[in-house]
């Protein structure tokens, strides 16, 4: 597993701890003594579901920062809500057939070969922003494949924190749920900063379009180098 993942784990149970903790103080019973998916195992449905929703949307932001940039690839070409949202829809529902056949152990990610895959596929849609002008029908078939591959990521990482047994399905779902609102409030966020304001501007695309996708790209193709090559 690439060394940046390693750290996103620590930090998401670091996470899952302090809301352990915290569920510690305010119910009514000792969690704290138990393994951490014992713990799970004692809280309550409502508990679970905000446990594994706050590790979704961490997961996102602050931490997914190559999800980050790969939403607001998707994001800068055309900037427009209703164009973006669709491309988003694609993507979760791509991502949420995935993640829940990794889960249940229907399919199998290979980590090695996944994780250089999103990394190019952020690659793929910054230099698409870069050489069109124009969104095409095409993108949304795109996106929905990158959501495919994507979600194997996300598996990935949710295979290692585990997931309670006797919640399983209900873990599974509000950690996708958390995933998605990450993602709407990256999209938010985006459009506030740069959409609302320079979108409208006949420089957009030169002055905003074109240099963020060379940035992004250049990152995007230096994580596929370091997980291709240097991934431990």
């Amino acid at each position: 597993m690439p060394p940046y993942k390693m750290e996103l784990l620590k930090k998401n149970k670091t996470v899952i701890t302090f809301i352990l903790l915290m569920a510690g103080v305010l119910l009514p019973f000792d969690i704290l003594a138990h393994p951490m998916n014992d713990a799970l195992s004692k809280l309550s449905r409502t508990d679970v579901a905000m446990v594994y929703f706050k590790l979704g949307f961490t997961h996102i932001l602050p931490l997914g920062v190559d999800h980050i940039l790969f939403v607001i690839s998707i994001f800068l070409l055309n900037p427009k809500l209703k164009s973006v949202i669709w491309q988003a829809t694609a993507f979760t529902v791509a991502h949420s057939i995935t993640l829940g056949l990794a889960m249940y152990q229907v399919i199998t990610p290979p980590t090695h070969i996944i994780e250089p895959i999103i990394a190019l596929s952020i690659v793929f849609v910054a230099i698409e922003n870069i050489i069109t002008d124009k969104l095409k029908s095409a993108r949304i078939i795109i996106v929905f494949i990158f959501g495919l591959i994507h979600g194997l990521g996300f598996a990935s990482a949710l295979t290692e924190l585990g997931l309670p047994q006797n919640q399983f399905f209900i873990s599974l779902i509000t950690f996708n749920v958390g995933v998605e609102f990450g993602q709407i409030t990256v999209i938010l966020i985006t459009w506030l900063l740069i959409g609302k304001w320079f979108a409208p501007k006949e420089w957009y695309r030169s002055r905003i379009v074109v240099p963020m996708s060379v940035v992004i790209a250049m990152m995007g193709l230096y994580w596929t180098i370091e997980r291709t090559f240097f991934a431990t």
